[in-house]
C-alpha cells in the first residue's frame, strides 16, 4: 500500500476527529472522507485507535518542528523565550485543526501504543531546547531547573490560554496576548537582576 493512501487516511482522520471527536468518529466516516475501501483502511491501520495514535505522532512532529525552527543557539534568554512562545501561538492559530487534535482531542490511553515514538520525539525537542538553554543557565541568564519544569513554565500558560480559542469559546486571536505571555514567562524563567538589565537595555 502506498504512503499516499496512509497520508490520505491521516488527513481524513484529522478532519473527522475535528468534526465529530474521537468517540463520534467511525472508520466508515474516515474511509468515506479519504475515498478508501474497507480493505485499504485495514491494510494500513488495524483500528480507529491505531490511526488516531499515528495521527497524534504526525501532528506532534509538526508542532515540534515549528518550535525548533524558532530557536537559534545565538538567541539570548528573552529572545528565545519570545521566539518559542510566538512559535507556539502561531502554530495554534495557523494549524488550528492540528492544534485542537493535539491539545483538545487526543487521549492519554493512546499513549500505550505510541509511547516509545512519542518519547523519542520529545527527546529531540528537548535536545534542541537544551542546546540553546544550557549555556544561558551556565551564565546565570536563566534560572536552573529541570527541562520539564522549564517547558511547563514557558509554554504551559500559553497552552492553557489557547484552550478557549481552540474550543471555540473565545474567537479572539491568542497572538494578541503574546507580549503579556512573554513578559510573564520571562519573569518566571530569568533571574530578577537579569530581567531588570534587559528591560533597561531595551528602553
Amino acid at each position: 500500500m502506498s504512503s499516499g493512501m496512509r497520508d490520505d487516511l491521516l488527513v481524513a482522520g484529522l478532519a473527522v476527529f475535528d468534526r465529530l471527536g474521537f468517540e463520534g468518529a467511525t472508520v466508515a466516516a474516515i474511509r468515506a472522507k479519504a475515498r478508501a475501501s474497507n480493505g485499504s483502511f485495514f491494510h494500513v491501520f488495524g483500528s480507529k485507535r491505531e490511526l488516531a495514535g499515528a495521527l497524534f505522532l504526525e501532528v506532534l512532529r509538526h508542532y515540534h518542528a515549528a518550535m525548533l525552527a524558532a530557536l537559534d543557539p545565538a538567541l539570548d534568554a528573552e529572545q528565545g523565550i519570545g521566539g518559542l512562545i510566538r512559535a507556539h501561538l502561531d502554530w495554534v492559530v495557523l494549524s488550528r485543526r492540528e492544534a485542537r487534535y493535539l491539545f483538545e482531542i487526543s487521549r492519554n490511553e493512546w499513549g500505550d501504543d505510541v509511547r516509545d515514538a512519542q518519547r523519542a520525539q520529545n527527546a529531540r525537542l528537548a535536545e534542541g531546547v537544551e542546546r540553546w538553554r544550557a549555556p544561558l543557565v551556565a551564565r546565570g541568564e536563566l534560572w536552573p531547573m529541570t527541562p520539564v519544569m522549564f517547558v511547563s513554565q514557558l509554554i504551559g500558560p500559553a497552552q492553557i490560554y489557547c484552550r478557549a480559542f481552540l474550543s471555540g469559546r473565545d474567537r479572539a486571536d491568542p497572538r494578541g496576548e503574546a507580549d503579556t505571555l512573554i513578559a510573564c514567562a520571562t519573569r518566571a524563567l530569568v533571574p530578577p537582576g537579569r530581567v531588570d538589565k534587559q528591560e533597561r537595555g531595551a528602553s
